[in-house]
């Protein structure tokens, strides 16, 4: 809880409810000082990735399936397609990224021919990198890009990644589609 009280200090504050990804850094923060409290203790990093998995997973299911499903059909929606569009647009904006240094910056990716995905975002910049480089937590990094799977496909979506700003890449490629039933 110490290490908790820590990463909540330095957690940037990133538009609040007016942007999509404080609700990421609330959820994600603390999985954070689990991690550098089971590093201090001498736990391997895929271990930790693990514990926080299947924590999270755990987590995540507590909600009934039909109300994650909804969820998963909400974020699906052609609806919410047009708010992340909207949304990426302005993450790029240079008077955004002023006033949010410690965002997340985005594009909305549209499927080609031939693509099996609904839609993507390209994430450009994300806010844990940031934090994690300036806080020496980048061993952490994968581990929390580790749960996106999980809390995508518990609400029935599939997302497909193959890489990450944190593994190195110029941007990480999310690409989302809808699980069979």
């Amino acid at each position: 809880m110490d290490e908790f009280e820590i990463v909540l200090t330095q957690m940037p504050y990133v538009g609040g409810a007016a942007s999509r990804m404080s609700d990421f850094f609330m959820r994600l923060m603390g999985f954070m000082a689990i991690s550098r409290v089971l590093r201090r203790h001498g736990v391997p990093l895929p271990l930790i990735g693990e514990i926080e998995r299947e924590t999270y997973k755990a987590q995540l299911l507590t909600v009934p399936e039909a109300e994650r499903l909804a969820s998963g059909h909400q974020f699906m929606s052609p609806e919410n397609q047009a708010l992340l569009r909207e949304q990426a647009a302005q993450s790029v904006t240079s008077s955004h990224q002023d006033e949010f240094p410690e965002d997340f910056v985005y594009d909305f990716v549209e499927p080609g021919a031939g693509d099996t995905f609904e839609f993507g975002i390209n994430y450009k910049a994300c806010g844990f990198c940031k934090f994690a480089a300036r806080h020496g937590d980048k061993d952490i990094l994968p581990n929390i890009c580790g749960l996106d799977f999980d809390a995508y496909a518990v609400r029935g979506i599939r997302l497909d990644r193959t890489q990450t700003l944190a593994g190195g890449a110029s941007h990480c490629n999310f690409r989302f589609s809808r699980l069979p039933r």
